[in-house]
């Protein structure tokens, strides 16, 4: 890059921080190296002894997911997004031009860190490092469950019956450890109705119109005073909103309510 470019860009990234950035405010809050040593067991990474190392470092990978789920995006678009801002390629430590996450890779992570449990954990210390800072979650909490399609699958009956079954994608094929890679066995059907309402010239409501989407829901609890997320649960698409309601739910925001959508079975509700 011309030598011109580089100061131009410093001097970009510059005019950003002093417009406020978010993300510089969420990095001096909370420090993300902490998180390292729960990522690596949660993905089964070794300390590096043997020699190779995972193509995107896990802490930044963890960013990733959290804002993410802050902003209610898809995988490909949260690709898309990584690449055209700049201020996220800063917070997340990826460099302009350099190797950045597809949405296989963003699903991959994901799909890692919820199956061994460690996502859970994850937020645990993120909410921890929270309470440390004075960040304390008193105002009230809205709680959204976002679809996170994935992309669909080409497989046989019995393929799809041993993913019914439960089986994972290296049992199902065996020897095959590139197309088990490939394969999401998670991911599941359902219909999403929903986006503008549209109306008969007589006035009365057309139907709303029902889309299948295969992938997985993003349930997030955010706190309303700070805007930050506090709690984070990821189910196959097919799970129901208000199964995960408690899960999500942050019961010492008790100074306020707690805000949901219809499909959490409540507008609005009490913590308990």
């Amino acid at each position: 890059m011309h030598p011109r470019s580089l100061f131009s860009l410093a001097e970009h990234l510059e005019r950003l921080s002093k417009g406020g950035d978010p993300l510089e405010v969420l990095a001096a809050t909370v420090e993300f190296e902490r998180f390292r040593p729960i990522l690596t067991r949660g993905l089964g990474y070794s300390d590096g002894a043997k020699g190779g190392r995972p193509p995107f470092d896990p802490v930044a990978m963890f960013k990733v997911l959290v804002v993410q789920a802050q902003h209610n995006l898809s995988d490909a678009r949260m690709e898309f997004i990584i690449r055209d801002r700049l201020s996220w390629m800063r917070f997340f430590g990826f460099d302009l031009g350099g190797a950045m996450p597809d949405e296989n890779t963003i699903r991959h992570y994901r799909n890692r860190l919820t199956t061994s449990g460690t996502l859970e954990a994850l937020m645990q210390a993120f909410e921890q490092q929270l309470r440390e800072a004075g960040y304390l979650a008193m105002g009230g909490q809205i709680v959204d469950a976002t679809l996170v399609p994935a992309p669909k699958q080409r497989n046989t009956e019995d393929e799809k019956a041993a993913i019914k079954a439960g089986k994972s994608a290296r049992q199902i094929w065996r020897g095959k450890p590139n197309k088990a890679r490939q394969k999401d066995v998670d991911a599941r059907w359902t219909v999403k109705t929903g986006g503008k309402i549209r109306y008969r010239p007589d006035g009365t409501p057309l139907p709303q119109i029902a889309t299948p989407v295969f992938g997985y829901k993003s349930h997030i609890s955010i706190d309303r005073r700070f805007g930050f997320i506090r709690k984070i649960a990821v189910t196959s698409a097919a799970d129901s909103d208000g199964r995960q309601l408690r899960r999500v739910i942050d019961t010492a925001n008790t100074a306020g309510d707690v805000w949901a959508d219809s499909a959490f079975a409540a507008a609005r509700t009490r913590p308990g």
